[in-house]
């Protein structure tokens, strides 16, 4: 009778580590179809310089919801301010090296927030350091202190605001930050992808969000009484109603680039923080998304749903920004 031998130890190993492989790469390869499908799977934001270019460009940054929440807020901030990119991308780099956009309620001694800021430094109170809003507009309010700050290198300008221990981190951060000025305040684009929500929008909140950010004027919220079939009725406040969730609506009421900025940083800011406040559709300048659909892109006009070649029937006319909440 011939010898049975058992596998060797370094044979089990092996195969263990196959197994293990195999495994690994079938639960990628399902996050992977998730996350490519209509909007299933993980969360998640991605920031492009150029929305033409989204596909094939290498100009991108990823981030959770809750970082492209804090990141929109940090932009929305500047860009109501009327501050210029350089200031919007200088926060930004700060924001990444200080706490990787997300809000902090720990750090070096007594250092809080997004900005790392300090209540002994006299930079507010906790309360008021863990606040995106805050801070960011005390950043500015710093930033705009120093004399010539545009102009200077991103980590020396980050740093007469900051007086870090370590300040040459923030340099590290710039080309990332343009990515995320430029998706914000630029020619790029915010995409968020995932499930749709599944717990109401409260637009009080959504409008006390805008409000605290880009002020009252302009400011519409409409209920869902004014259409039929879903089809826009008109208001006699110039904004659209239509048969849907509550809407939180800007109008824009003067043309050129400080009110396209105004808009666009509107629109994705309420994009950024669909998740936590029930958005979703947002509709901007003839352009849609809604959760949990198309991958988490913007459509442009004449895509699905559209009618005749113009947006569909829920979208925004030209210059205005129109945000449908979760039922």
């Amino acid at each position: 009778m011939s010898e049975i031998r058992e596998p060797r130890p370094r044979r089990r190993r092996l195969l263990r580590v196959v197994v293990g492989l195999l495994v690994l790469l079938s639960v990628i390869g399902y996050f992977a179809v998730q996350r490519a499908s209509v909007g299933g799977g993980a969360p998640f934001c991605v920031a492009s310089a150029d929305a033409s270019g989204r596909d094939g460009g290498s100009d991108k940054y990823e981030m959770s919801p809750e970082q492209a929440a804090n990141a929109a807020t940090i932009a929305a901030v500047g860009i109501a301010k009327g501050l210029p990119d350089r200031a919007v991308t200088i926060a930004l780099a700060t924001a990444m090296q200080e706490s990787a956009l997300r809000n902090l309620d720990h750090g070096d001694r007594d250092s809080l927030g997004l900005f790392q800021q300090r209540p002994s430094m006299g930079w507010g109170t906790p309360e008021q350091i863990t606040d995106p809003v805050y801070s960011a507009a005390i950043f500015y309010d710093h930033l705009v202190d120093v004399p010539g700050y545009s102009r200077l290198p991103l980590t020396v300008a980050a740093q007469k605001v900051q007086r870090s221990g370590y300040p040459q981190a923030y340099a590290k951060h710039e080309p990332d930050a343009t990515v995320l000025t430029a998706a914000f305040a630029g020619g790029g684009v915010l995409d968020c992808g995932g499930p749709a929500p599944t717990e109401p929008g409260d637009p009080e909140k959504v409008r006390e969000g805008l409000v605290r950010i880009f002020g009252k004027d302009g400011m519409h919220t409409f209920g869902p009484e004014g259409g039929q079939g879903g089809q826009a009725g008109r208001n006699g406040g110039g904004g659209r109603v239509v048969q849907e969730p509550e809407v939180a609506m800007v109008e824009k009421k003067e043309a050129g680039e400080a009110a396209t900025r105004r808009s666009r940083a509107m629109a994705h800011w309420a994009v950024a923080n669909s998740r936590e406040l029930g958005i979703a559709r947002v509709s901007y300048d003839l352009r849609g998304w809604v959760a949990g659909k198309d991958r988490g892109r913007w459509q442009d006009k004449g895509g699905p749903g559209a009618k005749n070649g113009d947006a569909d029937p829920y979208g925004a006319a030209p210059g205005e920004v129109r945000i449908f909440l979760a039922r």
